[in-house]
């Protein structure tokens, strides 16, 4: 276990990483959890000559084969059900439309179908290992499932406030894993309100992304997956559909890691982080464009894609930092276009994408048209999800 403490990523506050966390005490901001990483590097390291990590026939394909950048005490009693190592796949016939070098990691292959998996499994194994009684999240969709199944799998209560409106199959699998739903007129950020009140009076411990700091720790293995698959290498760009941010983040702190570790050149230049909104809720979009730090709520947020549906994510600066940082851009498509990705991407490359990845493939094209994408280098597309939850969106 290399875990150090953990960072404030607004206002460099230090905290030990010790008790179930929320956010900073000082500044409300989320936390950053911080490793040894010389330390992990003795283990987590590339055979000399090769291109496989140094034992890695010893290690398990998915999430946990990079035990030593997670927080678990002990990785063999993490709960998990078997997430990541999700495919890479090329799109010839897409790239070749469009005039790129083209891939798409589909994180549709995890367990419940979707990324918030990853998060998940660290997350539960954490609150679980530090003593939560019962768990808790507000959720637009594929997170409230997630925390179902890995709730049952660590035989923890789970409580979920999802908007009335949320998907059929999300709401449906949710009570089926044992979870209590509780269906809120409004949005997710009405949804975090009801949880918030109820979690201190309940003892319910709230794993609202962002807002404890392990969720994006499994989130960020997208991104070492990726750089292994590409032989330790980067993409030129990524695009990621962009809700609550901690895979955007998440992934932008691993290649950082990776660098310390030893696994990635320092010298050779890091992705383009793109991320992409749908027009009817683009609050981080929209705090891009006007060079802005912090993104503003829009008065009446909507999309069919209800992993986008979030108006006012916690981790605004650290995903407008990254962008920055990153010399990345942001892109919001209207809910027509994302549907038209989706289809674009089934027809064409056999892929069912949720609403928020075919927001990538029509993000893609408009980047690509305006110039805010190179055409250079290998580009790669995050779809989060399996369409198959949200089949009355293409009814």
């Amino acid at each position: 276990m290399f875990l150090t403490h953990l960072e404030c990523t607004a206002c460099r506050d230090q905290a030990p990483a010790v008790g179930l966390q929320t956010v900073c005490s000082k500044c409300g901001s989320p936390w950053a959890v911080r490793y040894d990483l010389q330390a992990a590097a003795d283990t987590l390291c590339r055979a000399p000559g090769s291109q496989s990590l140094r034992r890695s026939d010893e290690r398990p394909h998915g999430l946990w084969r990079w035990h030593e950048v997670l927080p678990a005490a002990d990785p063999e009693q993490a709960v998990t059900l078997g997430e990541g190592a999700t495919p890479l796949l090329r799109l010839p016939r897409l790239g070749g439309e469009l005039g790129v070098a083209l891939w798409m990691k589909d994180e549709s292959r995890n367990p419940t179908g979707s990324f918030k998996d990853r998060g998940m499994s660290v997350a539960v194994t954490m609150a679980l290992e530090l003593g939560a009684r019962a768990l808790a999240t507000p959720s637009a969709g594929n997170a409230g499932g997630a925390l179902a199944a890995y709730g049952a799998r660590a035989g923890l209560p789970v409580h979920l406030a999802m908007p009335r409106d949320v998907p059929a199959a999300n709401r449906i699998e949710a009570g089926l894993y044992g979870a209590q739903v509780t269906l809120i007129d409004g949005t997710i950020a009405d949804c975090g309100k009801w949880i918030k009140a109820r979690c201190e009076k309940n003892g319910w411990f709230d794993l609202s992304t962002l807002k404890e700091p392990y969720r994006v720790e499994g989130k960020k293995t997208m991104g070492y997956e990726l750089v292994e698959q590409l032989g330790w290498r980067t993409p030129a760009t990524i695009l990621y559909p962009t809700g609550g941010g901690t895979g955007l983040v998440g992934m932008w702190k691993a290649f950082g890691e990776m660098q310390e570790l030893g696994l990635l050149d320092p010298e050779a230049p890091l992705p383009r982080m793109v991320a992409v909104q749908a027009s009817g809720c683009a609050p981080v979009v929209d705090a891009f464009r006007r060079g802005a730090d912090r993104a503003l709520a829009p008065e009446a947020p909507h999309t069919v894609a209800a992993g986008l549906r979030v108006p006012g994510p916690i981790g605004d600066r650290w995903m407008l930092r990254v962008l920055r940082e990153s010399m990345g851009t942001a892109i919001a498509v209207t809910d027509d276009e994302l549907i038209a990705g989706c289809s674009r991407a089934a027809k064409n490359e056999g892929v069912f994408c949720a609403p928020e990845g075919g927001a990538l493939v029509a993000a893609l094209e408009k980047g690509l048209a305006s110039g805010e994408i190179p055409v250079d280098g290998d580009i790669v597309l995050f779809n989060t999800g399996t369409g198959l939850k949200y089949l009355e969106c293409f009814a």
